[in-house]
């Protein structure tokens, strides 16, 4: 009687605890990241995903995240990361005409890239075991989604008769006509904008209060103007009705950089010519190296406990259990 009342005490007091303390993980994560936009891309007309990278432009993100768990299998967590990214279409392979067509467009931008979310966090495997007190894996797999903003800024280049580069801020040159009163249909972009980040990874408990863990985070959005390319050219003229005759000579030679691939001698579109595809919003995506750090007097472990005994997971349930026999 003695020892199933202490075995139910020691149960309840494990789930008092489990629900009534939430833990807290800090940490740093780092890892390549892709751009999936306009500019750039593989073979044929482009398509989606993985298959239209351009490896050569592969970035590091690096940033880092704090995240609550008031049970081991939810938590919430909040992040802030860094990047930037870019795409050329000088660097398409020349296969076929598909591939010319965007080579001969000739445009490149490069952008910074600061990002903060807030993601809720899902243990599948320790969800269904959540019952099982036992049950205290080092492997941990998980899911994730939430709600963000970033912050991005889109530079494109020029070069000048003896080679030199400069790269010139493109969303004040309305390169497509946003916001001129010829072009009611193309409204100004916003440079901080929403996005939706989700993903899947796991990881692996190293320590009673440090993890280590590898991430897919991807980023929906809503716009197709990371790059500052997505519907047709404009009539060059329109720069100079509308902005100031600086910056429109600037805009005039950046918003169209045709070469003569597909057709010699060509030297500019005609306006409504296709300059993007606007039925694709831009997107990215990064693949993260992840270490956490839980803090508190309590680490992992439904128990708040460490492996092998080393804390209230291990030693508790082991010395409050009764024996088979007296």
């Amino acid at each position: 009687m003695l020892c199933l009342m202490l075995g139910t005490t020691a149960r309840a007091q494990h789930l008092m605890l489990g629900l009534g303390d939430a833990k807290v993980e800090a940490g740093l994560n780092f890892g390549p990241t892709f751009f999936l936009g306009d500019l750039g891309g593989k073979v044929g007309k482009g398509t989606t995903f993985i298959k239209d990278l351009n490896y050569q432009l592969t970035k590091l993100m690096k940033g880092a995240f704090i995240s609550v768990y008031p049970n081991e299998w939810m938590g919430v967590r909040i992040a802030g990361q860094y990047t930037y990214v870019e795409g050329i279409d000088s660097i398409i392979s020349t296969n076929g005409v598909d591939e010319l067509w965007r080579k001969q467009r000739n445009m490149d931008f490069k952008s910074n890239m600061w990002e903060a979310y807030a993601a809720i966090e899902f243990f599948p495997t320790m969800y269904l075991m959540r019952n099982e007190e036992d049950y205290d894996p080092r492997f941990r797999p998980y899911i994730f989604g939430g709600l963000g903003m970033f912050h991005f800024n889109p530079k494109g280049s020029l070069k000048d008769q003896n080679g030199n580069i400069t790269w010139h801020d493109l969303q004040p040159l309305h390169t497509e006509g946003q916001g001129f009163p010829q072009y009611p249909d193309k409204k100004n972009y916003k440079l901080t904008q929403m996005n939706i980040p989700f993903g899947g990874g796991f990881k692996y408990i190293i320590s009673d209060k440090v993890n280590l863990g590898l991430e897919l985070l991807y980023r929906k959005t809503f716009t197709d103007y990371i790059d500052d390319v997505s519907t047709t050219y404009i009539d060059g003229n329109d720069f100079y009705a509308n902005l100031p005759a600086a910056d429109a000579a600037i805009a005039y030679r950046i918003s169209d950089k045709t070469i003569g691939l597909v057709t010699p001698g060509v030297g500019r579109y005609s306006s409504g010519t296709q300059r993007g595809n606007p039925n694709n919003n831009d997107a990215y995506f990064s693949f993260l190296f992840k270490l956490g750090i839980r803090f508190g007097d309590r680490g992992y472990g439904n128990g708040g406990g460490g492996y092998g005994g080393s804390g209230y997971g291990g030693r508790s349930r082991s010395s409050m259990r009764c024996p088979v026999r007296f």
